[in-house]
């Protein structure tokens, strides 16, 4: 398939085997953690299928006038894939492999302005890939410094603009029927601002260990009742069969 934007002829093409990846580390140390945890609450959340594709720092590729580009957002979602996961092991080629991304992420990092970049010229900034390239509907910025989320959406004349949040200071993402906001607080040993989704009720999606934990705790209110019973029995002078 090809398509044409700006001066690029765009063709999306599978990554040569021979061709050698980025190995970037993250910015912040912060940042796979941040990542972890959106995709952990999906999946406790069962809303992640198996067509699904969810990739931290993940290459995303497409060829431009034959020059290959690739991305790796800090997050990314596509709603679906006509692959097998192995055959996207290395990189992702939308439209090849399957959708484009619905929603990606970039998490504010060390090198000043780059997740805002237009750069048109090759290789282009990762706004413009975003934008222009891929086109991907849903773009979010965060910097998990300050606790500031940017969600932009595309426009009908293929360009983002920056989307208004609800009246929780949450973002519609309209591919999975969720909103997208910040939560301040700990895990894992990290107490600052993190990513969090909440449902069309209000309700925040759960980490796996906040649900070990509220477990534990209605294991532990069964166990207390069940102690007050049995004293409450025997002080009337029955003995329970326990």
């Amino acid at each position: 398939m090809t398509i044409a934007t700006g001066s690029y002829k765009i063709t999306w093409e599978k990554l040569p085997d021979d061709f050698l990846l980025p190995n970037d580390p993250a910015d912040n140390i912060d940042q796979p953690a941040l990542a972890a945890a959106l995709t952990d609450s999906l999946e406790q959340a069962g809303r992640l299928q198996e067509n699904v594709l969810v990739s931290t720092n993940y290459g995303v590729c497409a060829t431009l006038d034959g020059k290959i580009v690739v991305k790796a957002p800090d997050w990314m979602y596509v709603p679906q894939i006509v692959v097998s996961q192995d055959e996207i092991r290395r990189s992702y080629t939308p439209q090849l492999q399957g959708e484009i991304p619905a929603i990606v992420m970039e998490f504010l990092s060390e090198t000043e302005g780059s997740e805002y970049s237009i750069k048109p010229t090759y290789p282009p900034g990762k706004w413009f890939f975003y934008e222009q390239v891929l086109q991907v509907p849903q773009y979010a910025i965060f910097d998990l410094q300050q606790g500031v989320l940017e969600v932009y959406q595309l426009n009908n004349s293929g360009r983002y603009d920056l989307q208004p949040p609800n009246a929780e200071n949450h973002y519609k993402i309209e591919a999975l029927n969720l909103f997208l906001g910040v939560w301040q607080g700990t895990k894992n040993n990290r107490t600052g601002y993190w990513l969090r989704w909440w449902d069309e009720n209000g309700q925040m999606l759960q980490w796996g260990i906040e649900l070990v934990e509220q477990e534990r705790q209605r294991a532990e209110q069964e166990r207390q009742r069940a102690e007050a019973l049995i004293a409450q029995l025997r002080a009337a002078g029955i003995e329970p069969n326990v």
